[in-house]
């Protein structure tokens, strides 16, 4: 009997982490569809929990007040969809790719597979941080963390002898950052209706030009 009664809660328990795991996710997708079509100012929790098909008490319990929902949607942003984070993987790759161009397409690929999600959330907290004091911490915490991350990129490219020969760490960090920008996404896929696939052909081959010595492209 008692035996019974512990795999019960057992039973119970992953039930509910279940449960609640299917109602984060879909708290994230509607706060992602609602800041996209309505932006961050008239996009409000009650909305969000509504379109979820979950009480406003279960959002604030899962995430907290509406600006944390940002970040949360920025996190996920960052992560990718892969079996492992994308900045793990990134960091697999430029460690074995065999060549400079082989690491550059690679991570044109991440911005591939990142930027369809993530861009438009970075895009949402620049708008918002004009008028929210939140979304303007946000944004200040968000564009440090993608410059580090370039510079650790330019890093590893330097590290590896693949630099252009003249162009130091810190130039062809500012390099990164330029391509790997939601601004450049908007521009080109959002704005001027680029493929994807172009979109992320465009970024290899500029990237190469810029950060290679011609006989490495």
């Amino acid at each position: 009997m008692r035996r019974h009664v512990k795999t019960s809660r057992s039973y119970d328990s992953s039930a509910r982490r279940r449960q609640a795991e299917a109602n984060r996710q879909a708290v994230l997708k509607a706060a992602h569809q609602l800041f996209i079509e309505h932006g961050y100012a008239d996009t409000t929790v009650p909305a969000i929990a509504r379109a979820a098909g979950v009480s406003t008490e279960t959002v604030y319990k899962a995430f907290g007040p509406k600006p944390a929902l940002v970040r949360a949607l920025w996190e996920r942003g960052l992560a990718g969809r892969g079996p492992a984070p994308a900045p793990d993987r990134s960091d697999r790759l430029s460690a074995t790719a065999p060549d400079p161009r082989t690491l550059l397409d690679g991570w044109a690929n991440f911005l591939m597979e990142l930027t369809p999600e993530g861009s438009p959330i970075v895009l949402l907290i620049r708008d918002a941080a004009a008028h929210d004091p939140d979304m303007r911490a946000l944004l200040t915490e968000v564009e440090q963390q993608r410059r580090d991350r370039m510079h650790h990129n330019a890093e590893r490219l330097a590290t590896r002898g693949w630099l252009k020969a003249g162009l130091d760490v810190d130039r062809a960090a500012d390099i990164l950052w330029t391509y790997s920008s939601a601004e450049l996404y908007e521009l080109l896929v959002l704005k001027s209706g680029w493929p994807l696939l172009a979109y992320g052909e465009f970024i290899s081959t500029a990237l190469a030009a810029a950060l290679l010595d011609h006989d490495l492209r």
